[in-house]
């Protein structure tokens, strides 16, 4: 595997909320850093991890490939996603770093943009670690 088949896989997990497909793109050790300071290894913690991007609604991917190289590459990439609970509400609005939208129970929830760039290794066509830099934002409407 190399990070351009990587991020099909990846945008097809995260578009189709898909824990299998996910946990399909990682060696069985395989370890998923989705910030700097939080790591998810193995197919368990994967795919425990994967079930919030159930609790988000209409979600599109884009992303480019800055670098490829044999075992390695890194790519950018854009999200865009409803939030489709109150419970995924108070995760995003609980993680590092991120300010709380002002708004009250029963106002409508937010459409967020998350932005990033992710490096991934690989072996034996599977991804054994990728590391996520990323922010969100709530789009304005």
């Amino acid at each position: 595997m190399e990070i351009e088949q990587f991020m099909q896989g990846y945008k097809a997990a995260w578009e189709g909320r898909d824990e299998k497909l996910f946990c399909a793109l990682f060696a069985a050790d395989g370890v998923y850093r989705n910030t700097p300071f939080a790591e998810q290894r193995g197919h368990v913690q994967l795919a425990q991890y994967w079930q919030r991007v159930k609790l988000q609604e209409d979600v599109e991917l884009k992303y480019d490939t800055l670098s490829s190289g044999p075992g390695t590459g890194i790519a950018h990439w854009h999200v865009t996603y409803q939030v489709g609970s109150e419970e995924l509400f108070r995760i995003w609005a609980a993680s590092s770093g991120t300010n709380l939208i002002a708004r009250t129970p029963g106002d409508p929830l937010p459409r967020m943009a998350l932005d990033g760039v992710l490096q991934a290794s690989f072996a034996q066509g599977l991804c054994v670690e990728c590391r996520l830099w990323w922010h969100s934002l709530p789009i304005a409407g």
